[in-house]
């Protein structure tokens, strides 16, 4: 960066360690909303491989990411409603 701090490249390092290990696992579960997941959640979905994408936010979450779940998709929007302590 400009300012000579350092930007992590989190999303491919994530990509790429879920191909890596594509046969160690039978089913994923992704928690983003963010688009950079896109062609991994397609890719997943494809293979049989995606159990959910949970997204944070349903008003923030990539259109992409929402088609490349097809249904496969839950929004967390509420769950301190119905997880929450109550006394």
């Amino acid at each position: 960066m400009k300012d000579g701090s350092v930007k992590g490249n989190v999303d491919a390092e994530m990509v790429l360690q879920a191909m890596i290990d594509y046969q160690d696992y039978d089913r994923a579960v992704i928690v983003s909303s963010d688009g950079d997941f896109q062609c991994l959640v397609r890719y997943l979905f494809d293979k049989e491989k995606l159990e959910i994408l949970l997204s944070p936010d349903l008003n923030n979450c990539s259109i992409l990411l929402k088609k490349a779940a097809r249904g496969r998709i839950a929004f967390m929007n509420n769950l301190e409603e119905k997880l929450g302590y109550k006394k």
